[in-house]
């Protein structure tokens, strides 16, 4: 059957973007009270030296959970300061705590409602099915859209993750209370909400702790997924050494991880029945908590000081000091980094996440005619999407023109002569590689985008498989990076070797693991080695277990972009 797509996809995006603009007041008012609400949990555990703090939380492991758990919180924690990573591991319990709040807030209401009301149920079980089985990354898309780049979608998305098991436990807790005890309550005339809070609540309270648990460890598992927006902690610090493929930083990152799990996962199950509860009551002990917390508070908002550095009507105030990066493996936040360095540009902070998460901020902003300030490359087809234009790098810290070169496993010249031919004759212009992005950017799939590029220049690909021998069905693995100009040249190179008889497989993976893929034999081949700065780390790592047949396009750029609104024309402006 030759049927029409249905264009849901379509639908999905006009809706997403009514409702941005419709509701562009609310999604403010909640970034900032998100904002506001992690800044004081940071503020909170971040205050005073780090041993104050790991003291505390030993001691109120040891409490809830007996004394064992107390001293591996001291140790783990210590550990964790130790191998540098202690603000990383605030920044994610702060965004574990808020995403946890929030499905506690939302969460147990929406399980009561639930349990009260079979409607409500029949309606809220197949969405939470739904939201349970949904990828979590589809979750960042509209969080990008609705709440910009940063901690704030991170967190949001975090939240609709977890906050399924709260609402099941909940309702399933308070269905489990026995009859006879309702009817009992019933008979002693009760209303509705003492029958709620003073039977089935007390009878619940487990089942719903360890649905309030679960989804705590959800919000943990997300932090990872969530750096991708821009999110800090140690789920950037995963992400950046998968990028680099640094095992090392990886490791310790993931240990860290792991260690904060343990200690939540720990002090909820047993925050209702602490081990010494029998010692020392848990109304005073928490009382000592929340008088330090509020004394905290105090101290800060006597002594911290409000203003903004600078003029908040310069750029710097107008974008928060902030400059807008992609993935934080990739050699242009390397670049952007030096940077900030090499200008002084002391109050500025890059962020970091990934080229579509930057291309969401820049469209957003960019509609709004606010200002903004990237990491940018061309070819790349938002420069024919908007008018943009590369502030001025007088120290020259982004360096000249660039060339992106092919390279390809040793022995695959031997293993199959016809697509090292091709690939060796691989070579086209930026105009080229910018028709295909525009394609793709207009609707059409990366395949279908290359397909129709290779239909229109049939020419140009004729002198890369002149002479090369057919595939006869051979396996060919290509890797790139998500980035638009890679999926653009390596889905054309791609249908190239396939309608020449390969058996093409495209493989999406960071940089580090696109690099070592090729060096270690497991793929093929990248077209997308952007040289001689932007890959130079992972090229010089490599460089001597894989072949480079050169340059496939010149004329490449990096930089600091901004729109052509955007009053300034230098890196040194930002001071």
């Amino acid at each position: 059957m030759n049927l029409p797509k249905i264009p849901l996809g379509s639908w999905i995006d006009s809706f997403v973007e009514w409702i941005t603009i419709a509701f562009a007041g609310l999604f403010s008012f909640i970034t900032a009270t998100i904002d506001g609400l992690l800044n004081l949990i940071v503020n909170v555990v971040g205050a005073g030296p780090p041993i104050v703090f790991i003291i505390v939380l030993a001691l109120l492991l040891a409490y809830t959970s007996r004394w064992q758990l107390g001293i591996f919180t001291f140790v783990s924690l210590l550990l964790i300061n130790n191998l540098g990573y202690w603000e990383s591991a605030l920044q994610t319990l702060a965004i574990v705590l808020v995403s946890g709040f929030l499905t506690i807030l939302i969460g147990i209401p929406l399980g009561i409602w639930s349990a009260q009301n079979k409607t409500v149920q029949r309606i809220v079980m197949p969405i939470l099915d739904f939201m349970q089985t949904m990828p979590a990354f589809v979750y960042l898309i509209p969080s990008i859209l609705f709440f910009g780049i940063g901690v704030v979608p991170g967190i949001i998305a975090s939240f609709i993750f977890a906050i399924a098991p709260t609402i099941r436990m909940t309702n399933l807790g308070i269905r489990e209370v026995p009859n006879d005890l309702i009817e009992a309550s019933d008979a002693f005339g009760s209303t509705s909400n003492q029958k709620l809070f003073k039977v089935q609540m007390p009878l619940a309270t487990p089942t719903i702790l360890a649905g309030v648990n679960q989804s705590i460890m959800l919000a943990l598992s997300m932090v990872v997924t969530a750096s991708l927006v821009g999110a800090p902690g140690l789920g950037a610090d995963v992400y950046r050494a998968v990028s680099q493929i640094n095992v090392g930083q990886g490791f310790e990152a993931g240990i860290s991880i792991v260690f904060i799990a343990i200690i939540l996962d720990r002090l909820t199950q047993n925050l209702r029945k602490p081990a010494y509860g029998h010692i020392i009551k848990g109304k005073y002990v928490f009382s000592i908590i929340v008088a330090l917390i509020v004394g905290t508070l105090v101290v800060q908002g006597l002594a911290t000081e409000k203003d903004l550095p600078g003029d908040p009507k310069a750029i710097g105030g107008q974008t928060n000091y902030e400059i807008i990066g992609i993935e934080p493996g990739a050699g242009i936040m390397k670049q952007a980094n030096s940077s900030i360095t090499e200008y002084g540009l002391d109050n500025w902070k890059l962020v970091e996440g990934s080229s579509a998460a930057m291309i969401a901020e820049l469209k957003k902003a960019y509609e709004n005619k606010q200002p903004i300030i990237i990491t940018g490359w061309s070819p790349h087809w938002m420069f024919s999407k908007f008018d943009l234009k590369y502030l001025d790098d007088p120290k020259g810290v982004f360096g000249g023109a660039e060339e992106i070169h092919t390279i390809v496993r040793k022995g695959l010249e031997q293993d199959a002569p016809g697509a090292y031919k091709i690939l060796d004759q691989f070579s086209w212009e930026t105009g080229d590689m910018e028709a295909v992005m525009v394609y793709i950017e207009e609707g059409m799939s990366p395949s279908e985008a290359a397909e129709k590029w290779i239909a229109e220049n049939q020419e140009k690909v004729s002198k890369w498989t002149n002479g090369a021998d057919k595939g006869n069905g051979k396996k060919m693995n290509l890797v790139y990076v998500a980035w638009d100009t890679e999926i653009a040249s390596t889905n054309v190179i791609g249908k190239v070797l396939e309608q020449y008889g390969y058996d093409v497989s495209l493989s999406q993976v960071e940089v580090g693991p696109m690099y070592a893929g090729v060096a270690n034999g497991s793929s093929d081949a990248l077209v997308g080695a952007w040289l001689p700065s932007t890959h130079e780390e992972y090229f010089n790592t490599y460089k001597n277990d894989f072949v480079d047949l050169g340059l496939n396009l010149k004329g490449t750029k990096n930089g600091l972009v901004v729109p052509k609104y955007v009053e300034i024309n230098s890196i040194e402006e930002l001071k």
